[in-house]
């Protein structure tokens, strides 16, 4: 049961992740938490919600669609306070259904309360079960209402309390973000798996969000990232910090922020997003060079940073060979089932003048199916390149991830079940390479990978016991 990423849908990339935001102590909190919510959009494009406090109770607005297209003037206005948080959502468990959307808002025996989750937790199912033969009532099906259905049951004595002794009995990956009538509580896992960050506005005001971009768009100062495990509690103006929780034996820092979810200007677990991409496509270069060829070029918009790395190692000129629609929604209309490719069509489309008659290197950031790399790559031999080596900037994706991340199972993945040249021969591409696990840690800073979270290239889970999920070859079609 999982709820705060993407749902495994029939698409080929992986989707963003849900995204967080909250403020305390601005007279303005939800006209900023929608601005917050504005940079985080491409954490989740499925429903947006925002719910202030004004001091004395809570009121919410959650609605399907993009932050832009359901929140204006009239809505922000019946949302006054001080402090509010905010939500972007991209669905694992319950599917897109609005009573999946967040911040979830309860009213319990001690008052009101609302929170919003960026993670996964594993034993969700477990637990909502014991809940259930219990007397719990659900009313959604995300894994983040357990949370309050522990909470609600807890008999400490303080709020902290009970949500401590709720969050001990979960386990996964979690940034949270809890509203009370007169406080803000923000928590983040003890494997520190999902990043969350602090900061600070000129007037005096504490921001919280899942990157750094939604304190820049709103001219807050980053103060720093809260610390694995740390919860910090705002109220009264004040801060208070504990760290409630038992140390793992180590970080699992989600790899796949800097690979692909996270926006290149922000900064994350210490590191400037789009300066680690760029050393991802360096390093690439330096294992998987393509010596003959005359071109790189990106598949946009993750891809770029890498691409541009992977230049400059390479002394091969950099063009833009590949152009992205940003007008494209998640879904469209095929108008006859028989147009093949449409899709992909209708978001990127091959620039003829840059890659007629050219040996051509592609970046991409990560191949799950290989059904979107092969109609890329067909895409670029079309407009005329002689020739196609496509290049990747992260492993091959082997294995499903449980913190967050929208992956197919691993009988889905296609580096599962391939080899180099069979992947290679289906995507038609005239050569393939990744980037090494220790190539990938070297950029991020990491060389020894102690502090990431891998555990979709290696298999190696560090929270909950998956087991031995068997990928037996598939066959590849067109």
């Amino acid at each position: 049961m999982r709820s705060c990423s993407a749902h495994r849908s029939k698409g080929v990339r992986q989707r963003a992740m849900c995204g967080i935001f909250g403020i305390v102590g601005h007279a303005e909190a939800s006209n900023l938490t929608y601005l917050g919510l504005h940079a985080l959009q491409h954490r989740g494009q499925e429903s947006a919600g925002i719910v202030a406090s004004d001091g004395m109770g809570l009121r919410a607005h959650r609605q399907m669609g993009l932050v832009a297209d359901i929140f204006d003037a009239p809505v922000l206005a019946d949302l006054p306070g001080q402090a509010a948080i905010g939500h972007v959502r991209y669905s694992t468990a319950g599917g897109s259904a609005l009573k999946n959307a967040q911040p979830l808002f309860v009213q319990y025996a001690g008052g009101q309360c609302a929170i919003a989750h960026n993670g996964n937790l594993v034993n969700a199912a477990e637990l909502k079960q014991q809940l259930e033969a219990d007397g719990a009532i659900f009313q959604s099906d995300a894994d983040t209402e357990v949370i309050l259905h522990l909470l609600a049951r807890s008999k400490q004595a303080t709020f902290e309390q009970k949500l401590v002794e709720a969050l001990r009995k979960v386990t996964g990956a979690y940034s949270l973000l809890v509203l009370t009538e007169n406080k803000l509580v923000a928590v983040r896992d003890p494997h520190g798996i999902r990043p969350l960050v602090l900061g600070r506005m000129k007037e005096g005001a504490y921001v919280l969000a899942s990157e750094s971009t939604a304190l820049d768009l709103i001219e807050a100062e980053t103060v720093r990232e809260l610390e694995p495990g740390e919860l910090l509690v705002i109220e009264n103006g004040l801060l208070r910090t504990s760290k409630p929780f038992a140390e793992p034996p180590r970080q699992a820092r989600c790899i796949f922020e800097h690979v692909y979810f996270a926006r290149p200007d922000s900064t994350l677990f210490g590191s400037n997003v789009y300066e680690v991409r760029k050393e991802m496509g360096r390093q690439l270069a330096k294992e998987q060079p393509a010596p003959s060829a005359d071109l790189v070029i990106a598949v946009p918009d993750s891809g770029v940073p890498a691409a541009i790395g992977f230049a400059q190692a390479s002394g091969i000129p950099y063009d833009v060979g590949l152009i992205r629609s940003h007008y494209v929604g998640r879904t469209f209309i095929e108008p006859q089932q028989s147009i093949r490719h449409f899709g992909v069509k209708l978001k990127l489309s091959a620039v003829r003048q840059v890659l007629k008659g050219k040996r051509v290197v592609v970046v991409d950031d990560s191949i799950v199916r290989g059904t979107t790399s092969r109609k890329i790559v067909k895409m670029i031999k079309a407009a005329g390149a002689v020739e196609v080596h496509l290049r990747i900037s992260s492993p091959p994706t082997k294995w499903p991830c449980y913190y967050g991340i929208d992956t197919p199972s691993r009988q889905e993945l296609i580096a599962a079940t391939h080899s180099l040249e069979e992947i290679a021969t289906y995507v038609t591409a005239d050569s393939l390479g990744y980037i090494s696990q220790e190539g990938l840690g070297r950029a991020v800073g990491d060389p020894e990978r102690g502090s990431f979270c891998t555990a979709c290239f290696s298999g190696k889970y560090l929270i909950g016991d998956f087991g031995e999920e068997r990928a037996e070859p598939s066959k590849l079609t067109a």
